[in-house]
This record gives C-alpha cells, sequence and structure tokens, in this order.
C-alpha cells in the first residue's frame, strides 16, 4: 500500500499539528549538549588516532601504581583521580590512555555520569582505534543518557547497533530508542521499536516492542514518520496492526474515504483477530454510511439554547411552518453556538443520521466550521448567516441571508440608476456593520460612476451629531471658508466692544452658507440613531424631508432661503423598527419629519404586497401570532423560505435528490424560486440573489417602492431627481 504520495497533501500539515506532541527536530546539534535539531546516524569519531600513543617504560611504572592505589581506595571517585594523575603526567602515552579510559570506568561506576563522558569524549577523539573503543563508547553514550544529552547518546547508541549481532544489538537499539525518545526523534525510536518487535524472541519481548509502539503512535511519532515506518512493513510483524489502524484513523480525519477503505480492508482481512479490529469494522460501517443518504431527511443546525436561542427559535418556527404537510424528516442539532459542538452535530447528521443536506447554522464562526466540515463530508450546507466569503469554503455551502454587501448593493443600484443621483455623502457608526456597510456602498457607487463627496465617522454610542453634520456641510473647519475669513476681516477695522464683537462674529459665522454638493446621504445604522442624526443634519440646513418640488419651495418660503436644496437619507435593514403607540414605527415616531421621504433597504417587509410574502405572514400569523404575539421578521422569513426550497427540490414530481451530490446540483440550479424574502437564485458562488425591500418613509408609515415600476419610469424620461 502507497502512503507516502498522501503526505504531500496540503491537509496534512494541519493534521500533524492535531496528532503530534513535539515537532520533529531538523539538523546534528553539537556534542555536549542538545539544540532541539536532529542527529544523523553514524560515528560522530574520527576515523583515525589524532594523537600517536607511544609506550613509555616510565609511563607504564606509574600506570601500574596507580593500579594499586586505585585498588586500596574505597571510594571510586578517588580512585579514579589516582589515574588521572597518570593522563596529566603522560598524556602522550598508551599509558596514559589506558588511564582516561580506567578513570573513566570508576566514574560511571561510581555514577558520575558527567566526568565519565568527559573521560571517554577525551580518549575516543584521541584515538578510536583504542582496544576497549566498542566499551568506551556505550559507556560513554549511557552516561550522556544520564545527564540527558539524549541526541548524543542516540548518535553513538545506533551507530554501535548497525555493527552489533544478536542479544547485543538487540539491548543497543532498546537503549537507542529510549534515547531517541529522550531526545524526541520519535520517528527514529519508532523505527527502531518496530524492528524490536520483528526480532523479538519471546513473548513478553514482543508485547513489551509492541506496546512501545502503540505509545509513540498515540501523540508522539507524527503521520509522516508512521508513514514512513508502515511503508513496505509486512503484515507478519507485530507491530503492523497498531500502525495500520492508526494510519486508518489518520486518513478518516482527512476525509481520504478511498484510502480509509482500503485501509481497513486490508486490515481486517490480515489481522482479523487483533485488538483493534471491532473498532476497525465500526470506523469502515460509518465511512460507508457517509453516502448513504436519506432523500427525506434533513438536518438543522441552531443555537437552541445559551444567550442566542431566542434567534434560534424564530428561524427554526420559519423552518417548521415551510415543511409543514410535508413528509420530510427535521433533525435539529443545538449548536448553543458552540464551535466545536457545530462540527460534531455535522458528523452526526452526515454519519448518524443520514441527512441529505443541513439548514443553518446562523453565527459567523458556527458557519465556518459548519462550511469546513460540510466540505469534508461532501454534505449540502444551506447557511443563514452574514459572515462574507463563506461560500468560497467550497461547492457544498450555499447561503440564504441578507447580506451588507448586498444592501449596499440594491441601495447603490436605486439612488443612481432609478433615481439618478450621482453625488454622494456618508455618515456612519465605527462599528463592523457600520463600516462594512459604508465601504461595500462606497465601492458600489464607485463602480457605477457616482462620487463620494464626504465621509464621517462617529462612535457607536454617541448621542450628539453636531460635528459631523457641521462636517459634512464645510462649516466645522471655519478657517478654511473664504467667506468667513473675509467677514471676520472686516470686523477687525470697526470700534466694537468685547460684547459687540461677540455677536458680530457669531452672525458671520451663521451667515456662513453650507456646502451641499451631494445629493443624497447613506446612514447605516440603528433606527434609534437615525433618529437623533436626522435633527441635527436638519440645523445645518440639509433638508430631508421635501418629497416633492412644492415641499422644498415651502421650505424655503419658510425659512427665507432660496438656494436650499432636498437631499435623501439612504438606510439598511437595522431601520427597520417596531411599531410605537401610535401604530406607526418607532423611527418616525422618534424622528419626526427629518426622517420622512428617506429610504431603506430590508430582506423582508411584513407589509409587502407580494404574492409569496402575503401567504407566508398569513400562515405564519395564524400558527405563530397567538403563540409569539409578534408578527414574523427577516429570521423566520429566511427560515421558512430555506426550508420551502429543500421542500421544492425533494418533492419534484420527476423525482429529487438521491444523494448528496445531487441536491448539491439541485441547489446550484434552482432559480427564481418565489419566497418570503423574494424571488431567489443562487449564483455561481452559491450566493442566494433576490430583489431585496426598499422601503419609503412618510407620516403615515413605510411603505415598499415598486422599483421595477420607478425603473421603467425613469428610462421613459418620467421621473427626475
Amino acid at each position: 500500500m502507497e502512503v507516502l504520495p498522501i503526505l504531500r497533501r496540503s491537509l496534512l500539515v494541519a493534521l500533524a499539528l492535531l496528532l503530534t506532541a513535539c515537532p520533529r527536530p531538523s539538523r546534528t546539534p553539537p556534542a555536549g549538549g542538545d539544540t532541539g535539531e536532529e542527529v544523523p546516524t553514524g560515528d560522530p569519531f574520527p576515523k583515525r588516532p589524532t594523537v600517536e600513543a607511544k609506550k613509555d617504560a616510565t609511563a607504564d611504572a606509574a600506570l601500574a601504581q596507580a593500579r594499586q592505589t586505585a585498588q586500596a581506595a574505597p571510594d571510586k571517585k578517588k580512585a579514579a583521580e589516582a589515574y588521572l594523575s597518570v593522563r596529566k603526567a603522560y598524556p602522550a602515552t598508551t599509558a596514559g590512555q589506558d588511564a582516561l579510559y580506567q578513570a573513566g570506568v570508576l566514574f560511571f561506576e561510581s555514577k558520575d555520569y558527567v566526568n565519565a563522558r568527559k573521560s571517554f569524549n577525551e580518549l575516543l577523539f584521541e584515538n578510536p582505534l583504542y582496544n576497549q573503543a566498542e566499551d568506551a563508547k556505550r559507556k560513554l553514550a549511557l552516561s550522556a543518557m544520564e545527564v540527558g544529552a539524549y541526541r548524543d547518546a542516540y548518535q553513538t547508541l545506533s551507530s554501535l547497533a548497525e555493527r552489533a549481532e544478536g542479544a547485543e544489538r538487540e539491548q543497543l537499539l532498546r537503549d537507542a530508542a529510549r534515547a531517541a525518545e529522550g531526545a524526541g526523534l520519535y520517528g527514529q525510536s519508532l523505527t527502531m521499536a518496530v524492528e524490536q518487535a520483528g526480532q523479538a524472541k519471546t513473548q513478553q519481548e514482543r508485547d513489551a516492542a509492541v506496546a512501545r509502539v502503540e505509545a509513540l503512535v498515540e501523540g508522539r511519532a507524527d503521520f509522516v514518520d508512521i508513514a514512513r515506518v508502515a511503508e513496505g512493513l509486512p503484515s507478519s510483524n507485530p507491530a503492523w496492526p497498531v500502525l495500520t489502524f492508526k494510519l486508518a484513523r489518520v486518513y478518516y480525519h482527512l476525509r481520504e474515504w478511498t484510502r480509509l477503505e482500503e485501509t481497513l480492508n486490508r486490515f481486517l482481512a490480515e489481522a482479523p483477530q487483533s485488538p483493534f479490529a471491532p473498532q476497525a469494522r465500526e470506523l469502515l460501517a460509518r465511512a460507508t454510511r457517509r453516502v448513504e443518504a436519506k432523500p427525506k431527511t434533513v438536518g438543522v443546525l441552531l443555537p437552541m439554547t445559551g444567550r442566542y436561542q431566542p434567534i434560534g427559535e424564530a428561524v427554526l418556527r420559519g423552518i417548521q411552518l415551510g415543511l409543514e404537510g410535508s413528509d420530510i424528516e427535521l433533525v435539529v442539532k443545538d449548536t448553543q453556538g458552540d464551535v466545536n459542538k457545530t462540527g460534531q452535530a455535522m458528523e452526526q447528521l452526515a454519519f448518524d443520521d443520514g441527512a441529505i443536506a443541513v439548514l443553518g447554522p446562523l453565527l459567523g464562526d458556527d458557519s465556518k466550521r459548519a462550511a469546513l466540515a460540510a466540505e469534508e463530508l461532501q454534505l449540502p450546507l444551506l447557511t443563514m448567516t452574514r459572515q462574507e466569503g463563506v461560500t468560497d469554503l467550497g461547492p457544498y455551502v450555499f447561503r440564504n441571508m441578507l447580506t451588507n454587501a448586498a444592501q449596499a448593493d440594491a441601495i447603490a443600484d436605486y439612488a443612481i440608476n432609478v433615481k439618478g443621483y450621482k453625488k454622494f455623502a456618508l455618515l456612519y457608526p465605527n462599528i463592523p456593520y457600520g463600516v462594512e456597510l459604508a465601504d461595500a456602498f462606497w465601492d458600489q457607487v464607485l463602480e457605477r460612476g457616482g462620487v463620494v463627496r464626504g465621509a464621517e465617522r462617529y462612535s457607536h454610542d454617541q448621542t450628539t451629531f453636531t460635528t459631523e453634520a457641521k462636517k459634512l456641510v464645510g462649516r466645522y473647519y471655519l478657517e478654511d471658508r473664504g467667506d468667513y475669513v473675509e467677514g471676520v476681516r472686516d470686523l477687525q477695522g470697526e470700534n466694537l466692544d468685547a460684547f459687540r464683537r461677540r455677536k458680530a462674529l457669531e452672525k458671520v459665522k451663521s451667515g456662513v452658507e453650507p456646502i451641499i454638493d451631494f445629493e443624497a446621504i447613506f446612514m447605516p445604522d440603528d433606527w434609534r440613531r437615525v433618529s437623533l442624526v436626522a435633527p441635527a443634519l436638519a440645523v445645518e440646513d440639509i433638508v430631508t424631508n421635501a418629497c416633492e418640488p412644492r415641499d422644498l419651495e415651502r421650505i424655503r418660503k419658510t425659512t427665507g432661503k432660496k438656494e436650499l436644496k432636498t437631499v435623501t437619507l439612504f438606510g439598511a435593514n437595522q431601520w427597520s423598527s417596531p411599531k410605537g403607540r401610535s401604530g406607526l414605527p418607532e423611527l418616525i415616531e422618534r424622528g419626526g419629519k427629518f426622517v420622512t421621504c428617506s429610504v431603506y433597504v430590508d430582506g423582508f417587509f411584513v407589509d409587502s404586497q407580494r404574492p409569496a410574502t402575503r401567504t407566508f405572514v398569513r400562515k405564519y400569523r395564524e400558527a405563530y401570532k397567538q403563540e409569539t404575539g409578534k408578527d414574523p421578521g427577516l429570521l423566520e422569513a429566511i427560515g421558512y423560505d430555506s426550508g420551502r426550497m429543500l421542500r421544492q427540490l425533494v418533492e419534484k414530481k420527476e423525482g429529487g435528490p438521491r444523494t448528496r451530490a445531487q441536491m448539491r446540483d439541485a441547489l446550484s440550479n434552482l432559480k427564481d424560486f418565489d419566497g418570503a424574502t423574494g424571488r431567489t437564485s443562487f449564483n455561481e458562488k452559491r450566493e442566494a440573489v433576490k430583489q431585496l425591500f426598499l422601503l419609503s418613509i412618510d407620516n403615515k408609515g413605510v411603505t415598499e417602492i415598486n422599483v421595477d415600476k420607478e425603473r421603467e419610469k425613469a428610462a421613459t424620461g418620467g421621473s427626475g431627481s
């Protein structure tokens, strides 16, 4: 079975992070310490002596005397010092090298591993051909391991094991594996553990080696190492089932279904009695169930408990109403607004419930997690989030929800292509909703050949807007206005006391005419804030409540200002407000005449005369008005339409989708679905495209604009700005 090619997949990076406890090292450290880098195998010592040791009678006699002293000494460290004195006195002699070796042995036996390591390192560097070199190397390696220099120990032990045989080789491999594991070289440790398992002579040795392999593959060795060791490993090796089942689990997480099934089938054929066999059978059955979709089972992911419960319940009411009377089974999963629960729920819907498609979630992070799972599981997802770019995550992800981009596009299209406006100003809050909508609208204006004359941003909790209004019309930075500077200059020639001078200066300021070089203002904010901003604009002579030419003429006569121009306020869906005591929307109750003649966009309008919308509102009131005491809103309408979209596809007379791939294709090709939120189609990015609700405000309330009629009127020259 070829497994290494799969390692080149980009998904491996994320999976390796999930499966690995420590990063793999990369290069050789210097002798004497660990640096977190990989050590190559091979003998680290010179191939030939660097010091030509000579026989010397005096040195030999001194060594003999040191041996007697050492044997008589009660402490091995003291005995080692006797040998080191010979080494110091006769360094370039054979006796000096023998003394160094004996000192190293005594330090090793007394567990002074630092000095033992120092002695053996010095000896082997001088004379790698020393007659006790192999013993010195082994003791050096074990000393290194005891002081935590695991990479040095691994390098020496693996070199010795290459030349050893039989029981000696097995022991060296065990020691080398222990050193490799201590150094974090889990790939090398795994290689040796697998080899030990294959060469074990007794059941006890075999069980110990297999247990070591299992410990390494569960959280230590990474997928690259596991796959490398498993490549070509015969199934007769006792470690084969451990490695192969681990690979199968990795393929499951990678969603490599073909490789998963191949690996599990071979595993069950070669190791049917393995302790992992029951888990392997269940994993294989689970993988098989992924393609066994039930054509009339639809999953739902919504926050049904927790802080977001009200919006989850609102959407679910809409979905249930849309599926009322059908035999479609809804399987509702409570995400609780938790990303991890969302991912788990997607897997359950795919593997356990057999859903052919999933509706939801609503929240941004939940939707991203669900979208990733939808791609991995190839399970169509119709999400209802505002999160921009969610459908870019793959072809199984669709979205049916009012977005900032869609609102900006609808307002810009109406203002420029229907009303004929070209010059705009922006007034928006410094919050993501306001900034994103302002940026999107600005882009749409430029794309359609319009211009933005001014843009002012304010704090989200601001309650007075005099400064922003003055800045829009050029009345804030008066020192930049020539007419103001000239008026002040004229005052300098007059002999006025402080009081009269202040009054005269105020008159000059009030006499500065506003520069209203825009035809409309876009205000993407909440209706409460809009009701405060609109009056502040009127103070600066920005007339927003002249719907007809005669209205503007009346205001000119009242104010005595002939140069007044009417400006249209445009807004987004947060302009929608509940009805107040008068029965009018609270935006109108609070904003009064200053918000009349304004236009805003929304994804749903409860009083719309569109037949599909009226049908939905009637059904909702009959089903839920007594329970909730409220009319439906956007969330209920989106849920209703999303449920009905899937219902329409499932209940096709010529036969609905039988597989998830067919459901994905059917959704992609859905065109002109007549829903409560508008006639809907999915574009090439699987985003719902629909005619939004353009809403006009007058003193009697809010009415829907028939955009098609106004567009036709504008095209025939019957409309002007």
